[in-house]
């Protein structure tokens, strides 16, 4: 084209790129400018100077009516830079949300007893340690406290990470945010708000979190050292070209430019977060959500897997197992339990959700024991062993029973256990072979915890775990220099998904802890853990070739553009180029079986 038609349309580029310029550009120059201010550099220097100078030379090029401006070549370079950024970036604020939901657990006001007899809400941050709170049936405790009257059933899962209701007798502890299933009760505050067991989980979390953000990409740490080489080369290239080739500035500052640009690190920021779009595209295929931008890095490193119980390891949903009982038995049974929220109840129920219910009168549940009701002029009775006055027979140790007592005239039992995860002994044993320790950490009993990890071959385990415990335990392997997974779904595990190296959690898991954790696994096979620790070690070793590539790339590159063979135009096709070439590289992934 002419010389007049050229600038015109050199022109209506400089309208067009220079506000995207100014616009995207915006993070890098505001980085680069804190860290000049403080003395200090990064790579956001080096960018912003490329951009600029090609900007601002593109500009005197024009008005001079000059072959080539290189507008297209600092948006390229913002482009590329920003796609790395906010894939990098998108996950992490979900992370930093997990304790906020947290809180929403806990009661905003309080009903409280006076002296006198009275009652009067107050918000929750005004309840002091020795006064009487109220807590109804189907309400979360407000504070941490011991019941003085009254006895329930507690959803402890807060604390335990357990569904098996405890149950709470005048003199028992109990702790804000767990839940009251079965009847009123009045409970004396030990502690203030800011103190609770709930404000404790908060604070480890984001203890943790804090921990975490201490983490360095391997980028970062190659960045510190490459930002001040870029700035000497590009110096050095400038006044080489300026005084030992007597080129004159405009030359020597095109080939300085060339060399800022031929330099970006793209290549090397896309080197992490390419691979890890390709790999979390294919953990979801397989039902594998990837919440966290480093989780599949961090992932690649683990040594030692940690597990949960209930609702991990096994699926958190008692089920009808055995007992002793006929079809009249069981149809009985579920019209007592259709009435009662308990989840040893809804398990019968559910068992017998085909068979027609019997006609009941007088139904009461009585917390901690079971429920009767009155069939026809005789009481009969679904709960406990004692409760239902059943003396000659032989306890049941494999897990949670249940008796059916209809006067003096007959009896059943019905156990019930938490069904492990299908394929659940296959994964531990998957993980072994890869060279992994396993352990169990649970809340629950040492009688229901200790066949289960004899059953799946774990041999480290504990029970009782308080949501500290199990983080003080990981702090241990975290000292013993392991690298640890923690595997869990319970609001009790939110601490220690946040504390591990890295955490995952089933789909059915609580919110709270499906926002704490790295990455989600759908399904009830457990065999998602072991596909994403295999997907994450093949990512590791493409974004460890990757960055081999973006070395090669700069090896060749950079010596070319100092001796002036590239223009700003020519070094940005070449950045991109190393970019794509990354990028290809990364989509090998997604052939690997």
């Amino acid at each position: 084209m002419g010389e007049g038609t050229r600038t015109l349309f050199h022109w209506i580029s400089a309208l067009i790129a220079l506000p995207a310029v100014a616009y995207a550009g915006q993070p890098f120059f505001r980085s680069a400018y804190s860290v000049l201010r403080n003395g200090t550099t990064n790579m956001d220097v080096p960018i912003s100077l490329a951009v600029i100078l090609a900007s601002v030379m593109s500009i005197h090029q024009t008005m001079q009516n000059a072959q080539h401006a290189y507008f297209d070549a600092s948006i390229t370079l913002l482009f590329f830079l920003l796609v790395g950024r906010y894939l990098d970036r998108r996950a992490r604020a979900k992370a930093r949300s997990a304790a906020t939901h947290l809180l929403g657990l806990q009661a905003q006001a309080a009903t409280v007893i006076d002296d006198d007899g009275g009652y009067r809400s107050v918000r929750i941050n005004e309840i002091k340690p020795g006064m009487t709170v109220l807590a109804t049936q189907g309400e979360r405790i407000p504070v941490d406290g011991e019941v003085v009257t009254g006895t329930s059933d507690i959803d402890t899962a807060l604390v335990t990470g357990e569904t098996m209701p405890k149950l709470a007798n005048p003199g028992a502890a109990v702790f804000a945010g767990t839940m009251n299933l079965s009847a009123p009760l009045t409970i004396r505050a030990t502690v203030a708000a800011d103190r609770t067991l709930l404000s404790e989980i908060v604070r480890l979390m984001e203890l943790a979190e804090q921990g975490r953000a201490k983490f360095v990409r391997l980028a970062d740490r190659v960045a510190r050292v490459y930002a001040p080489v870029v700035h000497i080369l590009a110096a050095l290239t400038f006044f080489g070209w300026l005084f030992l080739a007597d080129a004159g500035w405009e030359p020597s500052m095109l080939a300085a430019i060339a060399v800022l640009i031929i330099t970006c690190p793209c290549a090397l920021g896309l080197a992490v977060p390419v691979v890890q779009v390709v790999a979390s595209g294919r953990l979801l295929g397989s039902g594998i959500l990837v919440k966290s931008a480093d989780a599949l890095e961090r992932l690649a490193t683990v040594d030692t897997v940690v597990f949960d119980k209930t609702g991990t390891l096994t699926l958190g949903q008692p089920m009808l197992s055995g007992g002793d009982y006929t079809d009249a038995d069981l149809s009985l049974a579920a019209s007592l339990a259709d009435h009662s929220k308990h989840p040893l109840s809804r398990a019968i129920s559910h068992a017998a959700d085909d068979r027609d219910r019997q006609a009941l009168s007088d139904i009461r549940e009585v917390p901690g024991h079971g429920i009767e009701a009155m069939l026809g002029n005789q009481r009969v009775r679904l709960g406990k062993r004692e409760w239902c006055g059943v003396s000659n027979s032989t306890n049941w140790n494999g897990g949670s029973e249940l008796w059916l007592t209809v006067g003096q005239q007959r009896s059943a039992s019905f156990h019930l256990t938490d069904a492990v995860r299908s394929n659940a002994k296959d994964v531990i044993d998957q993980l072994k072979s890869l060279n992994m320790s396993v352990e169990l950490l649970s809340g629950d009993t040492p009688e229901a915890v200790a066949p289960v990890a004899e059953s799946l071959g774990i041999e480290t385990w504990q029970a009782g775990c308080l949501p500290a415990s199990k983080t003080e335990r990981l702090g241990e392997l975290h000292d013993a220099g392991r690298v640890v997974l923690m595997v869990g779904d319970g609001l009790n595990d939110a601490p220690s998904l946040v504390a591990a190296h890295v955490s995952m959690s089933p789909a059915g898991a609580a919110d709270i802890s499906q926002t704490a954790a790295d990455l989600i696994f759908q399904g009830t096979s457990l065999s998602p853990v072991v596909s994403a620790i295999r997907i994450a070690r093949q990512s590791t070793s493409l974004v460890k070739q990757n960055f081999g590539l973006a070395f090669a790339y700069n090896a060749i590159a950079v010596p070319i553009a100092v001796l002036g063979f590239v223009t700003p135009l020519v070094a940005a096709i070449a950045m991109s180029t190393s970019s794509i070439i990354v990028t290809v590289n990364a989509l090998r992934l997604r052939l690997v079986k």
